[in-house]
């Protein structure tokens, strides 16, 4: 008989799928890092368990305890997965510009969802950031994975996302486009595909409204940078301890609205159903394209499931009321 001991096991192994109508314009070959068919469909089943398990062989989370985490909703996902399985107790910390689809996720896989407002700065003791770390110090017998400054989280990728990309096209990709968050993924897989090829691209898709660019092209944190932005799971008004700005070649900026109307086009075009940022990613990676070669692989990686975001994205009331959506353009 063939089976996995529990639902953890069937973690990564990803598959890789060629673009063809969203990328027509592109002149190399694209292929998509499809990461919804992880158990919790999402990238971040996969930093959720490395985290868990360097925490439980470190003595940092013991048996019982209770998981504390400011999250988006995809890395809280990956939590409670590990936590059904191992008896943990999971409190998501998130703010308030996620969709309500995520955070009904979280609570029916048994998790407690904080939710805390947005429009407030990083170190004001109502973020998501402050409200975790606070719940963490206060609850007996916690454990803060804090993913954005916890190195488990690029090691992850390092040693699983990295690798299969590069076993998936025979050590043939050219360019590495992701959108960046904690920058776990971008760090972990950058640093691993660098390794084999030094000349190996690493693009970083950012949001208006966050810092990364700026920084990374003048290494200057700019608080002017940061305002209110929609898009779901990229940028950042922190600089993550994840993220090795040293490996990444260049950063692209997207709107919200090309970020949402390319995950729609996905959908419909590609039949690729997928999150937020995977449509920044697209627009990002058509905004490179001279970047690219005839003979060039082109590996982009779509985070997350389309299912987190229908009552926003995929929903044309929502983008009509963004001014994303303009007359009858539905289809779009």
């Amino acid at each position: 008989m063939e089976y996995h001991r529990d639902i953890l096991e069937t973690i990564g192994h990803t598959p890789l799928v060629r673009l063809n109508a969203v990328a027509r314009d592109i002149d190399a070959l694209v292929l998509a890092k499809v990461e919804t068919t992880n158990p919790g469909n999402s990238v971040k089943d996969r930093i959720a368990l490395k985290m868990v398990e360097d925490a439980e062989r470190e003595g940092r989370l013991k048996p019982g305890g209770t998981i504390v985490e400011g999250t988006s909703g995809n890395t809280g996902m990956g939590l409670a997965l590990v936590a059904a399985v191992r008896g943990y107790k999971l409190i998501c910390v998130s703010n308030d510009k996620q969709s309500r689809e995520k955070f009904d996720m979280l609570r029916a896989m048994g998790a407690e969802v904080v939710v805390c407002p947005t429009e407030v700065d990083a170190d004001d003791p109502r973020s998501y950031y402050s409200v975790s770390r606070r719940l963490a110090s206060e609850i007996p017998n916690s454990w803060y994975a804090d993913q954005y400054h916890n190195l488990s989280n690029r090691e992850a990728h390092y040693a699983s996302t990295g690798p299969e990309i590069w076993a998936q096209t025979g050590g043939g990709v050219v360019h590495f486009v992701c959108g960046v968050g904690t920058g776990g993924t971008i760090s972990g897989v950058g640093k691993y595909l660098k390794e084999r090829n030094p000349k190996i691209k690493i693009w970083g898709i950012d949001a208006y409204g966050s810092v990364f660019k700026k920084y990374h092209e003048t290494g200057v944190f700019d608080k002017g940078e940061i305002y209110p932005y929609l898009t779901e799971g990229i940028g950042e008004d922190i600089l993550p301890a994840n993220v090795d700005f040293d490996l990444i070649d260049g950063f692209e900026k997207v709107t919200d609205a090309d970020a949402a109307l390319y995950t729609r086009k996905l959908a419909r075009e590609e039949g690729i159903f997928v999150g937020n940022s995977a449509g920044a990613s697209v627009k990002g990676l058509l905004q490179l394209k001279d970047r690219f070669k005839p003979d060039d692989v082109v590996v982009v990686l779509f985070h997350d499931h389309g299912s987190r975001y229908v009552g926003k994205v995929f929903n044309d009331e929502w983008m009509q009321a963004q001014g994303f959506l303009k007359g009858d353009q539905s289809k779009r």
